[in-house]
């Protein structure tokens, strides 16, 4: 789930940028140490928005910058096991589709698509359920559960997350609105 959060933090103006106006420089420093960066209590940083305060400098010896004690606001996506989260197919392999959730991607491996035995066909870039012949493919905004979660702070592009769409009410559009329309269907035609 995304969050708006109000942090603390010590922040380094480097001494070439202290001409410069102080919000904005300290806003920039901000953005370029924690968007895309992961905190494990905190979350993954999706864009710092607001430097609300700016505490006095304090100059450390030998050390030509000033550090400025800053209350800011950043928007953060907090993700936890089963959540529901909704994203966009990025890729198709044969094992698997690469969910985009914005700032991360997450695995959905082909044994949690469906019920299904699933093929892969290559040349479109789709993974098609044999039986049902309901596919997914790149660009399918996609619902699904989170049902692993190791979340990397030094590497955050070595995270992995997993997700099942192996449950009612979980699908790519396509699927959920199909299922949406035979249950309407079902209402109205036993009335």
């Amino acid at each position: 789930m995304y969050y708006k959060m109000t942090l603390e933090d010590k922040v380094r103006v480097p001494p070439h940028r202290l001409g410069e106006d102080l919000r904005r420089v300290i806003l920039n420093v901000l953005q370029e140490q924690l968007e895309g960066s992961i905190d494990k209590e905190i979350g993954i940083f999706i864009a710092v928005t607001n430097v609300l305060d700016i505490g006095e400098g304090e100059l450390i010896p030998g050390d030509g910058a000033i550090y400025y004690d800053v209350r800011f606001e950043a928007l953060v996506l907090r993700l936890s096991l089963q959540e529901i989260i909704e994203g966009e197919v990025v890729e198709t392999t044969s094992f698997g589709a690469f969910v985009s959730l914005g700032p991360i991607d997450a695995m959905l491996h082909v044994s949690q698509i469906s019920d299904d035995y699933i093929n892969y066909d290559e040349k479109n870039g789709r993974l098609i359920c044999q039986e049902s012949k309901r596919f997914i493919g790149v660009g399918d905004g996609i619902r699904a559960r989170v049902v692993a979660l190791s979340l990397n702070e030094r590497e955050p592009r070595e995270s992995k997350i997993g997700l099942t769409m192996r449950q009612a009410g979980l699908g790519t559009e396509r699927w959920l609105e199909e299922e949406f329309e035979k249950e309407r269907g079902a209402a109205h035609g036993g009335a």
